[in-house]
């Protein structure tokens, strides 16, 4: 049984999204929440397998409880149900770990199918919004490359290859070998690395290296 907890201050639009779900044996909602707050309170309390959340709630917004919820219960598979033509919030609900977009007025079976998608480990996203999303998604994708690029013209030529090459996944060890420098040289450059860059560790430079295009994968 696929446990689902509904989240819209509609009444009108959790009922009908309820109505859907019951046509299927295999789901069963198990709570319904009116904001945002709530829906993150009984997400805790009930630990359902998929919490189902309206973008626009009062107290807090579906964004932000979702957020709140793969924080506190990673378990639960977050969905965000939404309109045609609110897809310009999806990139965020994504980059908080979201798994699935379903339209409220779209097909039945499309909802029915995501939240087992979802529920099943899965991601889903309603198709009519798929070319819109993924054109979004591309044109972030981009900012992000020319970001990288721009961040890491601040490093010197040999720091950009050890960049690259800590972005290939190498160790200072290896670095050292590629590059034909001392163990101890290669662990400096690394450290002025995360220090210009403004960079947490190795894991956040290998990110930057490979959206800049430093890396050859």
């Amino acid at each position: 049984m696929i446990r689902v907890l509904l989240a819209d201050d509609d009444e009108m639009v959790r009922a009908g999204v309820r109505a859907i779900l019951a046509t299927d044996p295999a789901i069963e909602v198990v709570a319904e929440a009116g904001d945002g707050r709530e829906a993150v309170e009984l997400t805790l309390a009930h630990r359902p397998d998929v919490a189902l959340l309206d973008i626009r709630m009062p107290r807090l917004d579906g964004l932000a409880a979702g957020a709140e919820i793969i924080r506190a219960a990673p378990s639960v598979a977050v969905a965000i149900l939404t309109t045609f033509g609110e897809d310009a919030y999806l990139a965020r609900a994504l980059d908080d770990g979201a798994r699935g977009f379903l339209l409220k007025s779209g097909n039945p079976r499309e909802l029915i199918a995501g939240v087992h998608a979802i529920a099943g480990g899965g991601a889903y996203l309603a198709p009519k919004m798929a070319a819109r999303v993924i054109d979004r998604l591309r044109s972030t994708g981009l900012d992000r490359a020319a970001s990288a690029r721009a961040r890491v013209r601040a490093l010197t030529a040999r720091e950009r290859d050890v960049l690259a090459l800590v972005g290939e996944g190498l160790s200072n060890s290896q670095i050292a070998t590629r590059l034909g420098l001392t163990e101890g040289t290669v662990k400096g450059h690394v450290s002025a690395i995360l220090t210009r860059l403004d960079l947490a560790n190795r894991v956040q430079a290998a990110i930057l290296a490979h959206e800049a295009g430093l890396t050859r994968g």
